[in-house]
This record gives C-alpha cells, structure tokens and sequence, in this order.
C-alpha cells in the first residue's frame, strides 16, 4: 500500500512485479484445490511431463510442433504423452495446439489492425485460406467477420 500512494523512481514496475506475483500465488492455491480428477490447462500444468509441453505450446505457439517433439521435450514416449495430455487437459495436444492458435489469432484480430495473412503467419499457418478455414470452424465466422463484427 505504502508503495502504491509513494510516488517513488521505480515504484510502477514494482507494483507490476507484485501484482504478477500475487496472480500467480492465486493460480497455485486455486491449483491445489482442483480434484484429482479435474480436467483442463491447469490440471495439465500441475503435472511435470504435460505441464512441460503446454509450455512449450504457450512459449511458441506458431512453430510446427509434432506430438513426437513435444513427447521428447516432455520426456515421455509419443503415446504417453498423448494419452496423458488427453487425459489431463480434454482433449489431444495437436486440438488443444490448434485450438490456441486460434485464441491467440482471434486476440490479434480484436486488438490490431494487422493483416490476417500476417495473423495467420503467427499463428502457423502457412496459409491465409488454411487459417480461413480453420477460424470459421471454431468461431463460426471467418476472421474478416470476426474483426468486423465481434472484435470492435
């Protein structure tokens, strides 16, 4: 409180430290209340071999990720990290991947004028018309609409 009211050199990237340090001691207390059986991110992330692929999907999420790379940067075999990310998170690591990507574009698309090729770039795709089809799948319309109508 005292170095919120003190107009010290320093004093907003400190409170922007404590406040990412606060957020994260929520996300691990709420962690440790989830059910054993909980499934989503977060129940991903609270196991070693999963939590490491998911963030490796979260670091970069527009690389060409395989289910065998992440198996071997999450120091499982393929199938087992398959099953377990599955298990875990809801849903395969490749949909889950995919899924992201389209979060991420969708963000992109709301907040900056960018071009979608270029959004689709980002998000991996090779594409404009991949990512086209790709976006209108999960959000029902392809990204033009998307930015026009629902992200301002």
């Amino acid at each position: 409180m005292r170095e919120s009211a003190a107009a010290r050199p320093g004093g907003a990237s400190i409170l922007a430290k404590a406040a990412e340090l606060l957020f994260v001691e929520a996300l691990r207390r709420y962690a440790e209340t989830l059910p054993p059986d909980g499934k989503g991110w977060l129940a991903g992330a609270r196991d070693a071999n999963v939590g490491r692929a998911l963030a490796l999907m979260h670091a970069e999420p527009g690389k060409a990720w395989t289910v065998d790379e992440l198996a071997r940067e999450a120091a499982l075999s393929r199938s087992a990290l398959a099953e377990r990310f599955a298990a875990l998170v809801g849903e395969p690591p490749m949909q889950y991947l995919t899924r992201w990507r389209l979060a991420l574009a969708a963000q992109a698309l709301r907040s900056d004028g960018e071009a979608i090729a270029r959004v689709a770039g980002r998000a991996g795709y090779e594409s404009e018309a991949a990512f086209s089809r790709a976006f209108k799948r999960e959000f029902g319309v392809p990204p033009a609409a998307w930015r026009k109508h629902i992200g301002n």
